[in-house]
């Protein structure tokens, strides 16, 4: 039996497919990856991400992986406030998945880039 298929892994209500919906959002393995350090502040995450993301977004990004379970938010009683973020035990599970991930884009990303320029080719002469 297929994962795909009837029975399989990736039927609507299934964890698996929970899972990869999750991981799918374009912020969500970039802030997880940020977060593999250990312990950071909102304002250090933004810096450790490299920009692109705007603090509005990564704020919804930290609160739905922290409703997943994936994410610990820390809230400090000093002043001024202080608030940190740090992956769970679940959470860190996620890390070598991204590592490998990160590894095979590494090696096939160019492959993918050629692939977009030739399917834009034709489209660009039929334009």
């Amino acid at each position: 039996m297929s994962e795909f298929g009837p029975g399989g892994s990736f039927l609507a209500d299934c964890p698996a497919r929970l899972a990869v919906e999750l991981i799918a959002d374009k912020w969500t393995v970039v802030v997880l990856a940020g977060l593999s350090k250990g312990p950071v502040r909102h304002g250090e995450l933004i810096e450790l991400i490299g920009g692109g993301i705007s603090r509005k977004v990564l704020t919804q990004t930290l609160r739905r992986l922290e409703s997943h379970g994936l994410v610990r938010r820390q809230a400090y009683a000093e002043a001024p406030p202080r608030v940190e973020y740090e992956l769970t035990p679940l959470g860190a599970t996620l890390i070598d998945p991204i590592h490998t991930l990160t590894e095979w884009a590494k090696t096939n990303g160019e492959a993918v880039l050629d692939a977009l320029d030739a399917d834009a080719e034709p489209a660009a002469q039929h334009g």
